[in-house]
C-alpha cells in the first residue's frame, strides 16, 4: 500500500514538474505550450507503426474537408519527350512560374490554369502533394501533368490515373522557389517526407 502511494506521489510531483518547465519555456519564449505538445503528439502518432507498416499521409489526414475534383492525370518530364527542351537549353527544367521542377513531398505539377491556378496545392492520392507551377499544351480541363525525373519513372510509377484528388488551397497565380522550399520543410511533415523519400529511393 505504501509503494501505491509512494509511485503515486513521484507521478503526480513529476506532473507538477513538467508543468511548470512547459510554463516557464512558455512566458520565456512566447511559444504556446498547448501546440508544442499537440506538435510533439502528432509526430509521435505518426511514427507509430500499424499492423507492422508505417503510417501513410493519406491515413493520417481527414480529406474530407477538403473539395474533391476527379481529374486525369499523367506524368511528364523536363525532358524534350515532354518539353521539347533538353539539356543544356536555358529553359530546361523551369516551369511557367519560373520555379525549377521538382519531385519531393511537395512536387510540381502541371495543370490548366483556368481550372487550378499557379500556386494551388493539391493532395494527389498516390503521389503526394502536387504544387500547381507549370501548365502544358495538352493539358485542358480536369487533367494533371505530375512531374517525375524520368520516363521510366513516369511509367512505372504513375501511367495515367482517372482519380479523385482535394484542393488543399486555391493559388493566387504566384509561386517562388522560396514558397516551394518552405513547403518542402515543414517540421510537421518532415516524417512523411522522410518515409516519402526513402521509397523512392527503393
Amino acid at each position: 500500500m505504501n509503494n501505491i502511494k509512494n509511485w503515486t506521489r513521484r507521478f503526480a510531483m513529476v506532473c507538477l514538474f513538467m508543468m511548470a518547465i512547459l510554463a516557464t519555456f512558455q512566458s520565456i519564449s512566447g511559444v504556446n505550450a498547448e501546440s508544442l505538445i499537440r506538435q510533439f503528439a502528432t509526430v509521435i502518432s505518426t511514427t507509430e507503426n500499424v499492423s507492422g507498416t508505417s503510417r501513410s499521409l493519406e491515413d493520417e489526414i481527414d480529406w474530407t474537408k477538403y473539395p474533391k475534383q476527379t481529374v486525369t492525370a499523367t506524368g511528364y518530364t523536363a525532358g524534350v519527350e515532354s518539353t521539347g527542351k533538353s539539356k543544356g537549353h536555358p529553359e530546361y527544367g523551369i516551369t511557367y512560374s519560373g520555379v525549377k521542377v521538382k519531385r519531393d513531398l511537395f512536387s510540381t505539377v502541371a495543370a490548366d490554369l483556368t481550372v487550378f491556378p499557379i500556386g494551388t496545392i493539391l493532395f494527389i492520392p498516390g503521389y503526394g502533394y502536387g504544387v500547381v507551377a507549370d501548365k502544358g499544351g495538352a493539358i485542358k480541363g480536369n487533367e494533371l501533368d505530375l512531374y517525375y525525373e524520368t520516363v521510366e519513372d513516369v511509367y512505372n510509377k504513375w501511367g495515367k490515373k482517372k482519380l479523385d484528388i482535394y484542393v488543399v488551397q486555391k493559388g493566387n497565380g504566384k509561386l517562388t522557389e522560396q514558397t516551394l522550399k518552405s513547403l518542402n520543410e515543414d517540421k510537421s511533415l518532415q516524417v512523411f517526407r522522410q518515409q516519402y523519400m526513402s521509397s523512392e529511393k527503393r
